[in-house]
């Protein structure tokens, strides 16, 4: 079943088309990943489909039911991890955790055990009695996310949780974040990191502009793309005829040889460097060094979206 259905979202900011008939499915199940640049929408949508925005046009849908502002049922169902820390300065770690909590759960007994599963889930047992101000950055981030999940919601938005975090830190969050999903929990997930959003989803939408340009698998969106495979081997001496020879194969695009290494960029394939060095063993070519670069995720990000950087 869609978990989360969105179908033509118009939402505008005066003058400005924040979000352009946005369209997107988010199965049971998922860690869905929504990657844009700055100013791309990806927070407006999140804050649409939480009806924390009113909207000009379009129909939302979470768990096959519409998503209007008083639709409690569903909300307590959410979980949310914004990317600001929301948190209270004047509680402590499990104060502020129970208060959370307790928007969803009143029963006393249930939520302490809830409250004491979260703090152990985060990792934040030695810290129960420190207050916001005392943590660490880190630290900060996991009470925001342990604050979000503490009810056990069935649909978790994650806006950009590893903002100015350590790598220690951001492991554990990610970590965490595939807990909940093997857990049963559907995860929605935005990030300016490339390799998180590898790393953890299971598909990903690009939008730019309030639009969806591009969604699937990391393997689907590199094959939408024209950015070809890197291929580079170190080979000082090379015999003549060798770059094309090389050059003749029908997926190099482009070849040169800078002295000491061969750089080869060459259309997506699965036996692409197996017939290069055979070209190179054919000719008896003393190679070192083999390096290949398959398009990523990063690459198919550029293409789509282009490499003006804006703010």
């Amino acid at each position: 079943m869609a978990i989360v259905e969105v179908r033509n979202l118009v939402k505008r900011y005066g003058e400005v088309l924040a979000l352009d008939h946005f369209n997107l499915k988010i199965e049971e199940g998922e860690i869905f990943g929504l990657l844009g640049p700055n100013g791309s929408g990806k927070t407006t949508s999140i804050n649409c489909l939480l009806q924390l925005l009113t909207y000009d046009k379009g129909d939302i849908l979470l768990f096959g039911e519409p998503m209007r502002p008083n639709s409690y049922d569903i909300k307590r169902r959410i979980g949310v991890v914004p990317q600001d820390v929301a948190v209270f300065d004047e509680l402590s770690v499990r104060e502020n955790i129970d208060y959370f909590c307790g928007l969803y759960v009143s029963d006393g007994t249930r939520r302490r055990a809830l409250v004491d599963e979260a703090i152990e889930f985060v990792g934040l047992n030695d810290y129960v009695k420190f207050r916001p101000r005392k943590l660490s950055g880190g630290l900060k981030r996991r009470l925001n996310i342990a604050c979000g999940i503490a009810h056990k919601p069935e649909l978790i938005f994650f806006d950009e949780p590893t903002v100015a975090v350590d790598p220690q830190s951001r492991n554990s969050i990610l970590e965490g974040i595939q807990r909940l999903n093997a857990e049963g929990a559907t995860v929605v997930y935005t990030s300016h990191y490339m390799e998180e959003v590898e790393q953890i989803c299971s598909r990903i939408m690009i939008m730019d502009r309030g639009e969806s340009l591009a969604c699937g698998t990391k393997d689907d969106l590199v094959r939408m793309v024209s950015t070809g495979e890197k291929v580079e081997i170190e080979a000082p001496d090379l015999p003549g005829g060798t770059l094309e020879a090389l050059g003749a194969l029908p997926f190099v695009r482009r070849i040169s040889h800078d002295g000491t290494s061969i750089h080869l960029l060459c259309d997506n394939g699965t036996h692409n460097l197996a017939n290069i060095l055979a070209v190179l063993q054919e000719r008896a070519v003393v190679f070192g060094r083999v390096y290949s670069e398959p398009p990523t995720l990063n690459d198919v990000f550029l293409e789509i979206t282009g490499k003006e950087l804006r703010d």
